[in-house]
């Protein structure tokens, strides 16, 4: 999904990226599906592997989405409600736009959840992953290339390049090791609330719990 600018809307000055779960949002999606499939005890320490950068992502990916085979395609409208956007997203996504600037998610999670949120949110563009699905059910397969880290720094090297945005003038937010990619590509690097490797790499450290702090590190005013 990508929001499409007007022909006239100007080019942006600089580009915010930032990671979807337990960053964008308080929730992990795929534990959110998976507590549909009853599988999410599994699928919950799973992730926790993955994010410490303990398991390959998309290796992780796959075993974790095996797990929601036969949940009717339904169960986003009953999950959705349930995503909690983090503290001062609305903030940030004003703040940034008010500065002439874009904000972007790319996500490890689903097309079928973030489509709606991003939307709302009014964000400029985003990436995820696809569930498969078949006669309205899903198959526990991914639909097309998984969303990884490389995807993720490609994402953010793409928006740059489509806007014309040098990378010094782009920032990556992310909690996990999937993050760290796009994270080194980008011109600031702000781990959010994160794990210990990706506090370790990090340009910036943010612990509590609100993306308004990214815009003082951006030299705009917090609301």
């Amino acid at each position: 999904m990508t929001a499409v600018p007007s022909a006239d809307a100007p080019t942006p000055a600089f580009l915010v990226v930032l990671d979807v779960d337990s960053t964008l949002i308080e929730n992990e999606a795929i534990e959110l599906l998976a507590e549909e499939a009853g599988t999410v005890d599994h699928v919950a320490r799973v992730t926790e592997r993955a994010m410490r950068g303990e398991l390959d992502f998309s290796a992780s990916l796959i075993e974790r989405v095996a797990t929601l085979e036969g949940l009717t395609v339904g169960v986003f409208d009953r999950v959705a409600p349930r995503i909690v956007v983090t503290t001062g997203v609305a903030e940030l996504v004003a703040g940034v736009h008010t500065a002439g600037g874009a904000v972007c998610v790319v996500s490890g999670g689903f097309h079928e959840l973030l489509d709606p949120l991003a939307s709302r949110l009014g964000l400029d563009d985003w990436k995820a992953n696809r569930l498969a699905t078949d006669e309205g059910a899903l198959t526990g397969r991914v639909d097309g290339p998984i969303v990884d880290a490389e995807a993720k720094a490609v994402a953010l090297r793409g928006w740059a390049s489509r806007w014309g945005i040098p990378l010094e003038r782009t920032v990556a937010i992310g909690d996990g090791a999937n993050d760290l990619r796009m994270m080194a590509a980008a011109g600031l690097g702000v781990a959010f609330d994160a794990k210990p490797a990706v506090r370790a790499a990090a340009d910036v450290v943010l612990r509590d719990r609100d993306l308004s702090a990214v815009l003082p590190l951006l030299g705009l005013p917090r609301a």
